[in-house]
């Protein structure tokens, strides 16, 4: 008879997930062991650093993750991690040891007592099958809820023992099964909703388009572009941009609105109708009290997932597949006259405060980003967590092709560097151009061990100010000045890349930047890291 690790892999092979992210402990080694050739095991040091890989191999890949963690106290280590993921939409699988059956009562040591609990509401489902035999059918449904709308991370404990239990024929086969099905979620919408969207976009005075996330997660950014042209509306980006989902150098494009309501409400005057595609209305932080809404204007969200419908301050929602409405959307508007061309001219929300002269050997960040771009080559996958240079970031690099831009939009650090090689890993037929500041490196410093034991070949450019300033940034806001742990000079991040086997060089100037960025990006030997001292700019809203 065959045993539920082999009937587990059977499943993984099914869905395509051979890849599995992990750090072992001593409850993981019986799913682990005879690791079959087929699979490939990833190795982070840190469980944060393990989920943020996934993520980022996730997203970049298109396919589903598969996470290995060691039962209670690497699910916890991970919990920030799984966060961002739940934020991002990521579909993926986090499996957690747990201990042998025979001792869950008395809690023993490595027991996780409460293990559906402790990962919620990170994830979208918690299980820990009630038999062993239960264990593979158990993952092919967490892989299918892991894969529907809103998508996001599920939870499955495993007692250590199930994985040497036999499993006879009949279960085998059903497992097998199991792990075979297709669920489609392309829910098409009704033909008067669209009739009525239509009508009410043809009617208003100066309609706006507003894009999320999930136009270029769900692959609609074609369709996004094509309704923006036919109906020559201004277009905006949500607030916390977690993926670019429509090209920054489109003539309609206005830029990112801001994450305050009164603000984002500013951004918005003059139009009458805001049409949202694929994202919440809105993620707003910090507060600042206003209305929703510019006097006289209306609002429609089409969102894939029912939650992010219901909890809307404002407006009303049509939960579609993007995609099919858009082009459903079309073809009811064949001849519609541009909308909204007196608004041409609107003014981008501000994204950055005056760029600052280069003095005493620091870049301004929008030098240095600059000069990043210039070295990058045009079909590279940007992976972001440099909050405070957000702004300059965008303006440099125009990203204008779908799946290009990563940031984690769950408000957290430690993606970026993670991500970036999960993403390489993911998508190794592109360049990977991490920008991250300094601070924000050391939330998944491990991920750099990695990347040089791996030799995945990933471009980090690490932006040094010594210092958190989107925190100082937000203390102005908050008027909160006088809060300690701001500032955290002495960091050595190349001493520390090179510790870890990375590649590392600091830079003196653009010129130089744009050199070892454009070397970078075309080789296959492994991780360079860029030390790139740059002055302080302080965002605004």
């Amino acid at each position: 008879m065959r045993t539920v690790r082999e009937s587990v892999l059977d499943v993984l092979r099914a869905r395509g997930m051979t890849t599995l992210f992990g750090n072992p402990g001593s409850t993981e080694l019986p799913m682990l062991k005879e690791f079959p050739e087929d699979f490939r095991y990833v190795l982070g040091l840190q469980e944060a650093v393990v989920v943020g890989m996934a993520d980022g191999f996730a997203l970049a890949s298109g396919s589903t993750a598969l996470v290995n963690l060691h039962t209670g106290p690497g699910t916890g280590n991970a919990m920030g991690a799984i966060l961002n993921a739940r934020a991002n939409r990521t579909p993926m699988v986090v499996t957690a040891g747990q201990q042998v059956r025979a001792m869950l009562t008395m809690e023993a040591l490595l027991t996780n007592p409460q293990a559906t609990h402790l990962p919620l509401p990170a994830v979208k489902w918690a299980y820990e099958p009630p038999r062993p035999v239960d264990v593979a059918p158990a993952l092919a449904r967490g892989v299918q809820i892991a894969e529907t709308p809103a998508r996001g991370p599920v939870f499955l404990s495993l007692p250590m023992d199930d994985f040497d239990a036999e499993v006879d024929e009949d279960t085998d086969r059903a497992a097998a099964r199991t792990a075979a099905r297709t669920v489609g979620h392309a829910a098409s919408p009704g033909e008067e909703a669209v009739r009525n969207l239509a009508d009410r976009l043809a009617s208003a005075r100066g309609a706006v388009l507003v894009v999320g996330n999930d136009v270029d997660a769900s692959g609609a950014w074609d369709d996004v572009v094509a309704l923006a042209e036919r109906t020559g509306l201004p277009v905006w980006s949500a607030p916390t941009e977690g993926r670019v989902s429509f090209p920054k150098s489109h003539p309609q494009y206005r830029g990112v609105l801001p994450p305050g309501i009164a603000p984002l409400s500013g951004c918005l005057a003059g139009h009458d109708l805001v049409f949202v595609i694929g994202a919440p209305v809105f993620c707003y932080y910090p507060y600042l009290p206003g209305s929703y809404l510019p006097d006289g204007a209306e609002l429609v969200q089409l969102t894939r997932d029912a939650d992010e419908a219901a909890r809307a301050p404002v407006g009303d929602a049509l939960v579609a597949d993007l995609s099919l409405t858009v082009r459903a959307l079309l073809a009811h508007l064949p001849g519609l006259d541009p909308r909204g061309a007196e608004h041409a001219e609107t003014p981008s929300a501000t994204t950055g405060a005056a760029p600052v002269t280069d003095t005493d050997g620091l870049m301004s960040p929008l030098t240095a980003m600059t000069a990043i771009a210039k070295g990058a080559p045009e079909n590279t996958l940007w992976v972001n967590e440099s909050p405070s240079n957000l702004g300059q970031f965008h303006e440099a690099t125009r990203i204008s092709r779908p799946g290009s831009f990563l940031f984690t939009a769950g408000g957290g650090l430690g993606f970026g560097l993670a991500a970036a090689v999960g993403a390489q890993l993911g998508a190794p037929e592109r360049p990977v151009v991490c920008v991250i500041g300094d601070g924000s490196t050391h939330y998944a410093v491990q991920a750099l061990w990695t990347a040089a034991t791996y030799k995945v070949p990933v471009t980090f450019v690490v932006l040094s100010n010594q210092r958190y300033a989107i925190l100082q940034w937000f203390a102005q806001l908050e008027q909160a000045q006088g809060a300690p742990g701001l500032d955290i000079p002495g960091l050595d991040i190349v001493s520390v890349a090179l510790g870890y086997g990375v590649r590392a060089h600091r830079m003196s100037g653009a010129a130089e930047l744009t050199k070892f960025v454009r070397e970078s990006t075309l080789q296959q030997e492994g991780p360079v890291l860029l030390d790139v001292p740059v002055s302080t700019e302080l965002p605004s809203l």
